[in-house]
């Protein structure tokens, strides 16, 4: 077992990690990874192409011409349109989220960084992303790679995930605490 085994998993597991060899081979990690990043927005941002990944009802054949549409007219070529398009001819597209993430992961293993899955209740200016990479940086001791969004019912602060480790110092989750606390108190 590898290193590569512990950091990603199961189907998406086993494509990421043969779409990052293949990447490795063809010294196109950096080119992967940014296109691998902008479908993942895409995904995010569309509901019709969430439905579309997730979906069984669509068959194969249109899902591999829906994303080849989706490909092309965002300029993503060469093996990541290859990739995802033998996804989607495979009926696995369902996991594609999954893949990119696990290339992700292995892509920060690879050079020596860590992910950090942050989430905070509004945008966070570029002084304090720098100050939290770096108290993440002082703290595990490697580079940080921040993967920031926003969910305003937090109310306030954050929710940093590592690995396995998070730390929630949000205000929606010190007020449910303290609602826990008053209803054991009363």
């Amino acid at each position: 077992m590898n290193a590569e085994d512990s950091i990603v998993s199961g189907v998406a597991g086993r494509y990421a990690t043969a779409l990052f060899e293949l990447a490795v081979d063809e010294n196109a990690i950096d080119k992967v990874a940014g296109e691998l990043a902008e479908i993942g927005k895409l995904i995010d941002e569309s509901e019709d192409l969430t439905r579309l990944v997730r979906s069984p009802v669509f068959s194969a054949d249109e899902q591999v011409r829906a994303m080849g549409a989706i490909l092309e007219k965002a300029g993503i070529t060469g093996i990541t349109e290859n990739f995802v398009k033998l996804t989607a001819k495979n009926r696995r597209l369902f996991a594609l989220p999954g893949m990119i993430q696990g290339f992700r992961k292995l892509v920060a293993q690879h050079r020596g960084e860590v992910s950090a899955e942050v989430v905070s209740a509004h945008e966070l200016s570029d002084d304090e992303v720098k100050d939290l990479s770096a108290a993440l940086k002082a703290s595990l001791g490697k580079d940080v790679h921040l993967h920031r969004s926003v969910d305003a019912s937090l109310l306030g602060g954050l929710i940093v995930r590592v690995g396995s480790r998070m730390i929630d110092t949000s205000l929606r989750t010190k007020l449910n605490s303290l609602k826990i606390a008053m209803k054991e108190v009363g």
